[in-house]
């Protein structure tokens, strides 16, 4: 087991690629905290894992909440090893269509919840000198998208935060990294999945012509989170099925 005894808080890990990161964290030996909003599935996310996994709702634009949510991981499972910015929402449509009110609730979620979420982790970490704080990109923050609104700037912004938290860190032992992951088969992308122009043009455009399971994602997290990557830092790994090497679009298939 990968992470075995290793302590990780996940923000938004009651559905989607976040459920993914806590159940796969558990089976490669860690204990985790399930952080979010929806108390009905995080909690049943929590209760189905067992004994290695508590819930606590954690609304993470406020500091006091991510606080709790570092807090407890310390006092049930007796320290912070593993952070998880996961939490976040999506925008659909034209960004000439994004409202104000749109636009401050997704930044203030993805953009702000996730520099409030480093900063709560690694204050846990620093004393210990040691510690891997994962944030969740994408590959839309890099190449943008005329359907996903705003979002493709928030996830812009998480390079940048990720990059200059790595860069704070690094003197105290602490890592921290990004997953940037490509289309995948969630709740959030199923607009685009049950649409098939949309998913046209999704296979058009991803060379492995399909979108990622939430456990591949969550594969590529705990690499981040092991001590395999111990000297990995500073660095948006891409979970996209070959999305950003791709000048164009693939041949279509017979």
């Amino acid at each position: 087991m990968r992470l075995k005894d290793k302590v990780a808080v996940i923000t938004g890990a009651a559905q989607g690629i976040g459920e993914a990161y806590a159940r796969r964290f558990v089976k490669e030996g860690a204990k985790v905290v399930v952080a979010d909003l929806n108390d009905k599935a995080g909690q049943a996310v929590a209760d189905s894992i067992g004994k290695a996994a508590r819930y606590l709702r954690t609304d993470v634009t406020k500091r006091a909440d991510l606080d709790r949510a570092m807090g407890l991981a310390v006092s049930e499972f007796g320290t912070l090893d593993i952070c998880i910015a996961n939490a976040a929402l999506a925008d659909y449509g034209d960004i000439m269509n994004t409202t104000e009110e749109t636009f401050d609730k997704l930044y203030a979620v993805n953009v702000k919840g996730t520099f409030l979420t480093d900063q709560a982790a690694a204050r846990k970490m620093i004393p210990n000198k040691r510690g891997v704080i994962i944030n969740i990109a994408s590959t839309v923050g890099v190449v943008g998208d005329n359907y996903e609104g705003c979002y493709p700037g928030s996830k812009g912004a998480v390079n940048l935060l990720t990059r200059t938290f790595a860069l704070s860190l690094a003197p105290h032992g602490v890592r921290c990294v990004a997953i940037g992951p490509g289309a995948t088969r969630t709740a959030m992308m199923a607009p685009f999945l049950e649409d098939p122009v949309r998913l046209k043009g999704l296979q058009a455009r991803t060379p492995l012509g399909r979108p990622a399971e939430p456990d591949q994602v969550a594969s590529v997290a705990v690499f981040l989170a092991s001590d395999d990557a111990s000297y990995v830092t500073g660095q948006t790994y891409y979970v996209d099925g070959g999305r950003l090497a791709l000048n164009y679009v693939m041949p279509a298939k017979d």
